[in-house]
Formats: C-alpha cells, structure tokens, sequence
C-alpha cells in the first residue's frame, strides 16, 4: 500500500507539469497570435510608406559566403608578342551608351584577334537618346588602351593615310559588312568577313551590337574580352579622381567612416515605357503612358487590348523594373535602416518626386552625385554625357553593397567587374523579382513572413563568382574563363 506522502509528493509533481505545460502553451500561443497579427508589410499614409524597422544583421555589409570562395582575375597582360602582319583593318561604330559602348570594344579587339586584322580606334556613335558626341579620348585612356594591348592586337589611332576615301567607312554599303548575326561564333568571322577584309584593305562593320557569342568561341577570346573591359579600358585621371572623391564623401556622410550602398535605380519613362509593364499611378498617368507607348512602339502595341494580361505576365515573371517604393521595402526587410547612406545613379525617374517618395521617406539619406559635390566641381563633367555616366559606374564599383533593380548593361557590368575585382566579398545584391511580385501582391502575408523570405532568398543573390552554362554572359559572370581558383 503507497504511503500518504509518496502520494502527495506525486501530486505536486504532477500540478508542477501541468504549470509548466500551461505556461509553455500560452507562451506559444502569444507568440503564434504576435507573429498572425504581425504588421502587414507597410502601412500608406498619403505617399508616405511607413514599415516597420528590423534589427540590422552582422552580414549585412559582407557576403556571409565569401569564405567559401575562393578566386583571383586570370586575364592579365599576356608577354607574347603579336604577329606583325594584318590581314587588313577593321573600323566600326561603338553604338548606344557608355555601356554598351564599351562592350562593343571588348567585341572589336576580340574579333581584330579572331581575324588578325588591325583595329582603327573605334567611333563611339552618337546615340539617339543620350544626344551625345563623345570620342574615345574624352573618356578612355587611349595610350593606356593600345600600350595594354600591343601583345594580342595591333591598334591605331586613326584611318590610314594612304586610305584617301575615309567619308566611304561612314556612308559606303561597298566598305560596310552588314547583316551579322547577333552572338556570331568566331567561325563564322573567318568564313564571312575575314575574305572581304582581305579583298577591301579596310571594312566597317555594323551594326556592332552583341555581334559576338559567348560559347562559340575559343577560350582564349573570351579571356581577351576580359583583359580589355577589366585592364586595358581605364578612364581618363580626371574622371578617376572625381571618382574617389565622391566615394570618400560618402564614406564620411555621418561625421565618421560609414559604408555605403549604390543604388541603380532603372525607372526612367523610356525604361518603364518599353517594358510595357503595369505600375500603380493615376488614370490620367496610365492615359499618357499608353499614347507614348502607341507613338514610340506602334507595332507591339497595336490596339492595346493585349497588354493588360501581357503585363500582368511579364510582373508574374519578374520581368518588370522596380518601383522605388518596391526596392524600398525589399531594402527594409533585407535589415537595412532608416541611417543607411544611399548613392543613387539613375536618369530621371518616371513620375518625379511623389514616385521617389516612398524611397525617400524610408531612406533620407540618398543622394546623387549633383549633391555631393559643387556645380564648379561637375562642369567639367558635364560636357559629356558619358563623363557622368562614368562617375556613377566608379562610385557604384567602389560601393560596400550594390543594389541593381533591373537589368541592363550597366548593372551586369558592375556585377562582374565586382566579381572578378574580388568585390564579391562585398554585397552585389541581384532582386528576385518574381519572388517579389508574388510576395508584394499577398495582402495577408505579415511583415516577419516577409523579410525571412526576402532573407532567405537573396544569401544566393549577392554577387558571388558562378560557373558558367551556355549562352551565359560574359560581362555580369566572368568566372570561367576569366577567373582561377586563389589556391592553385
């Protein structure tokens, strides 16, 4: 028979679990009831955007999987001297902006190898909607250029003298190789414009936009393409130094050292014009967008009344910009806070002020390059639209965390010249856009479930160096053929 106090020593042990287990359920249902009630994503108040704050992570200036990695450029100067001779010249027109200009380069030099042809010093064109008449030498290193490069090709300044007909390179069908097929392989150099080459002397080629493929060339030709995009195009001192100054000036915004995060911001009228994708804004703003797309882009827009699903497909994808309220609160639940420092390098944003508000109101602290130095300072500068072009791809090179909210030659350029520099250490954050549509477009969703799958998302889009597959892009992923491992 069990003793009295052996019973009511169970007794209190048992009352004690159920304590325990009581406290432990109201302890999980509070929690669980906080995390249900948790704030939505943003509350609007006007064209404020208020969300909530959150603690700001140790890895939030640092790619946490840096040290995983381990690579170093493999595209330097080669010391083996170039065949004296050419099988002629080859002159073309480096269209579009600087960006895309400058690819353009890496492509001539590449295919003056392919063809062991001369190079003229390529024409940067005028392009129709930069209105801008820059020459090389007002933006390049010329000497730096040609001296880099004397042991892959043979590069001149300037059209031949004995060539007397210099007007027939610019207006001549005769002296033009046309009809190229974007991403040619390096074959098809050989077997098609090599012979005209030969029989002509000199030969323009255009146009000369993604002319070169990536996969269908020697191994050899894409480490050129490197060697020139990340060693031999170098701007001139002056716009290297104005660099460095707005770079160190964002860097002591506070009072002391602060990193700083660039921002590419791609919502520029044109940009949101031809990507025919739906943003929020008035009936009268939807009204004008839908005229200037029927006047600049007649054929894809047609009568319209195909757009409104092709948009809706298109944001479902992430094929569509960010709207500054949109990587506002991706910035947010990524743990950057309100006293984040911000250069933003963009053209003039679609909407003005009250689309940039939300942004703004989120992130005081952005400013542009016209803010951070005197008028004195950027007259310079100004002569050129790709002078001011080049200060912002240096700064956002130089920036702790670089932030892209759509494609385009610029951020892909950034993104690799980071990768192969060895920034990838540092943050180049690549926005999951369709992960955002679907997550932006959930009115339940709470705030908590939000930003860990923003989090989660983006520890594999932060810049780190990739393998490359086919047709992959050079310019944003330069590992395979460009890069090695530090270790060997």
């Amino acid at each position: 028979m069990r003793s009295p106090s052996v019973s009511s020593s169970s007794y209190r042990i048992s009352l004690a679990i159920l304590a325990f287990l009581l406290l432990a359920a109201i302890f999980s249902a509070t929690s669980v009831w906080s995390r249900l009630n948790a704030p939505y994503l943003c509350q609007k108040d006007g064209i404020t955007l208020h969300c909530p704050e959150t603690k700001e992570p140790p890895s939030l200036w640092e790619n946490p999987r840096a040290a995983t990695t381990s690579w170093k450029p493999c595209a330097e100067r080669r010391n083996v001297p170039s065949e004296n001779e050419t099988s002629g010249y080859i002159f073309i027109h480096a269209e579009g902006g600087l960006n895309q200009q400058r690819i353009a380069i890496c492509n001539a030099v590449a295919i003056a190898k392919i063809m062991k042809a001369t190079l003229i010093l390529p024409v940067l064109k005028q392009d129709q909607i930069w209105k801008d008449q820059t020459k090389f030498e007002d933006i390049f290193d010329v000497d730096h250029f040609i001296d880099y490069l004397k042991d892959d090709v043979r590069i001149v300044r300037d059209i031949p003298d004995w060539f007397t007909e210099k007007d027939e390179l610019f207006t001549s069908i005769k002296r033009t190789v046309k009809n190229i097929p974007k991403y040619a392989s390096a074959q098809f150099y050989i077997d098609n414009v090599l012979p005209r080459i030969k029989e002509k002397k000199i030969m323009s080629i255009k146009p000369f936009v993604d002319r070169l493929g990536y996969d269908n060339v020697p191994m050899e030709i894409n480490r050129l393409r490197c060697r020139v995009n990340y060693h031999a195009l170098k701007f001139l001192p002056d716009i290297e130094e104005m660099a460095d100054k707005l770079a160190a000036r964002m860097r002591n915004r506070t009072g002391s050292i602060n990193p700083y995060m660039a921002l590419h911001l791609r919502f520029e009228k044109g940009m949101v014009g031809l990507s025919f994708c739906d943003f929020a804004g008035t009936r009268e703003e939807k009204e004008m967008m839908a005229a200037y797309r029927q006047k600049e882009w007649p054929r894809r827009y047609k009568n319209g009344s195909h757009l409104w699903p092709l948009a809706l497909q298109k944001r479902k994808e992430g094929r569509c910009p960010l709207e500054p309220g949109e990587i506002a609160v991706i910035l947010r639940a990524l743990g950057y806070t309100r006293g984040t420092q911000i250069y933003v390098a963009s053209g003039q944003v679609y909407g003005g002020k009250n689309r940039m508000a939300p942004l703004r109101n989120m992130f005081p602290n952005l400013v542009t390059k016209e803010e951070l130095a005197s008028a004195a300072e950027m007259a310079p500068f100004r002569k050129h639209v790709t002078s001011l072009a080049a200060l912002d791809f240096l700064v956002c090179l130089k920036s702790d965390v670089f932030v892209m909210t759509h494609g385009g030659n610029f951020a892909k350029l950034i993104m690799g010249a980071r990768r192969y520099s060895g920034r990838h250490r540092l943050k180049s954050i690549k926005p999951d856009k369709g992960l955002m549509s679907k997550s932006l477009g959930d009115p339940s969703m709470g705030w908590a479930s939000f930003s860990d799958d923003v989090v989660i998302t983006h520890q594999t889009r932060a810049g780190l160096p990739e393998p490359t597959f086919p047709n992959y892009d050079l310019w944003e992923n330069p590992l395979t053929p460009c890069m090695c491992s530090a270790t060997a």
